[in-house]
C-alpha cells in the first residue's frame, strides 16, 4: 500500500504518506511506540526488532505506517486469524503470539489488530482514523470477513469502583462517558461485540478490553 493524503494538523492541512513499513523503519517505529505508550504502560510491550521483522516478513500487508516530514508518526499492525479458534474472551498475548504474529494464518477469515499508535502531537489530526481506514481497505482487498481487535479502556480505572467493565462500555456507547480509545474506535466505525478480561497488563483499563469489530460490507451476510 502507498497513498498520500492531507490531515489537519494544528489547523492547517499537512500532507502525509501511508505505506507498508519495512525492516528499514524499525528505529522509527520503536520511537513511535516510546512516545505513544509512556509509563505506566509496560516498556517491555513496546515493539522490539525481532517482532517487527516477523511483521514485515510474515504479513507485510498488515504492517502500515504514517509519515509526515520524513518522520514516522504512527503505525498499525495486524495479522490474519481464524477467530473460531479464540472466541471473544481471548487475550492479546495468545491471539497475537505476544506480538510476534507467528500464528498468522493466511487461510483465516479475520484481520486482527495487533496495535495502533500515533505520536501525541498528531492524535487529533486524523492520522489514526486514516490508518484504520487503510486497514479496512486491506480487509476488503484480501476478501476477509472482518477486522477485529481489543480496544483499551483507559478511562475505566476511574469508574471501576462503581461500574463493571460492561457497564462502563455501555455508558461510553450511550454517550454518558467518553473514553479516549473506545470513543475513537466508535468514530472509526468499529462496533463492540464483547468484553475480554485479563486482555493485557494495563493498569488504566484494569486489564480489560472491549472487543471491537468492523465487518467487510462487501461480504454477503450468511
Amino acid at each position: 500500500m502507498y497513498k498520500q493524503l492531507y490531515v489537519i494538523q494544528e489547523g492547517k492541512p499537512e500532507l502525509i504518506t501511508i505505506r507498508n513499513y519495512s525492516s528499514e523503519d524499525m528505529e522509527g517505529l520503536i520511537d513511535v511506540q516510546r512516545a505513544s505508550f509512556p509509563p505506566p504502560f509496560p516498556e517491555e510491550l513496546w515493539w522490539n526488532k525481532e517482532q517487527l521483522h516477523e511483521h514485515v516478513t510474515r504479513f507485510p500487508e498488515g504492517a502500515l505506517c504514517a509519515i509526515a516530514g520524513g518522520r514516522i508518526i504512527g503505525s498499525m499492525t495486524g495479522l490474519v486469524v481464524n477467530m473460531q479458534q479464540y472466541g471473544h474472551n481471548h487475550n492479546w498475548s495468545e491471539v497475537t503470539d505476544e506480538g510476534y504474529i507467528r500464528n498468522h494464518d493466511p487461510q483465516g477469515d479475520t484481520l486482527y489488530v495487533v496495535d495502533i499508535c500515533v505520536v501525541p502531537e498528531y492524535r487529533k489530526s486524523g492520522v489514526g482514523k486514516w490508518l484504520m481506514q487503510s486497514m479496512y481497505e486491506t480487509v476488503v482487498q484480501l476478501g476477509l470477513s472482518s477486522l477485529l481487535g481489543g480496544g483499551r479502556m483507559p478511562g475505566f480505572s476511574q469508574y471501576a469502583h462503581e461500574l463493571s467493565a460492561q457497564q462502563y462500555l455501555d455508558k461510553v456507547i450511550a454517550g454518558q462517558l467518553k473514553d479516549p480509545v473506545i470513543t475513537f474506535l466508535l468514530r472509526c466505525g468499529r462496533v463492540p461485540v464483547g468484553i475480554a478480561e485479563q486482555y493485557l497488563e494495563d493498569e488504566q483499563s484494569c486489564n480489560y478490553a472491549a472487543i471491537m469489530q468492523w465487518k467487510n460490507p462487501f461480504i454477503e451476510k450468511e
